[in-house]
């Protein structure tokens, strides 16, 4: 089997890719930094292929999709956070995530399902976050684009169930990660953070699966249960007081 996984260059997109490749499958690594996609390649023992390309821009992602072809595994993995309030955050920034956290997700799922479609066989993962659950003061528009990932990998979800296909979707929702994401982001979190390493493993084993929504961690799962009886006013005030900005 051949996987695509983009964000391959560090945190879970990079443990990802060396645990495919563990069980033997084929890779295209495609991050925005050259050197760090070649060191991550130089830990892969199976055939790979790096690309180094900014998924922010849409015709890159169609690019992309004509270059690659067939694959039977896409890994929607690229994608970023800024920590601040709404009126303060840079615009430009903030396009640039709705871009790469919604645009190339929605690309690459539906220019690759096309392929998968012709085959009748393959597994989507969506990498969205336990924030798609719940609104998000000091994070409004991350917490937006990961809100919009799910329901598409939800909805996608369902109309292959109902199609009859064999292909897995599944929307993957984890809660803060050990990641450069969290120094990027400019932001500090109240809670104790998972490792990428046990992330990575936990989705791509529940993938295989054919896990719908995927929450690694016993907080995440209760996280996602009181996000539906705790009213959003409570929970928004809750979040608020977990997320700090770095001075």
């Amino acid at each position: 089997m051949k996987a695509l996984v983009t964000g391959a260059s560090s945190g879970i997109g990079k443990e990802m890719a060396m645990y495919l490749s563990e069980q033997g499958i084929d890779l295209v690594l495609v991050a925005r930094d050259q050197e760090k996609l070649q060191e991550v390649q130089k830990q892969i023992k199976t055939k790979s292929e790096i690309i180094c390309m900014d998924l922010g821009d849409a015709e890159n992602c169609i690019e992309l999709y004509k270059k690659i072809g067939d694959i039977d595994i896409l890994i929607n993995n690229a994608g970023f956070g800024i920590c601040g309030n709404f009126t303060q955050t840079d615009l430009i920034k903030e396009l640039n995530m709705i871009n790469t956290n919604i645009c190339a997700v929605h690309t690459l799922t539906k220019l690759f399902l096309y392929e998968m479609k012709k085959k009748n066989f393959g597994y989507i993962l969506n990498v969205s976050s336990i924030a798609g659950f719940l609104p998000g003061p000091q994070m409004a528009t991350y917490h937006a684009t990961k809100a919009y990932v799910l329901k598409l990998t939800q909805s996608i979800y369902e109309e292959l169930k109902q199609e009859g296909y064999n292909i897995k979707v599944s929307a993957l929702c984890p809660g803060p990660i050990k990641t450069p994401f969290v120094n990027k982001a400019n932001v500090e979190f109240k809670t104790k953070l998972m490792t990428s390493k046990y992330v990575a493993r936990y989705a791509i084993d529940n993938m295989f699966k054919g896990k719908y929504i995927i929450l690694p961690g016993g907080n995440n799962k209760i996280i996602r249960f009181l996000s539906k009886i705790v009213p959003d006013k409570i929970t928004a005030k809750v979040v608020s007081k977990l997320v700090k900005k770095k001075n």
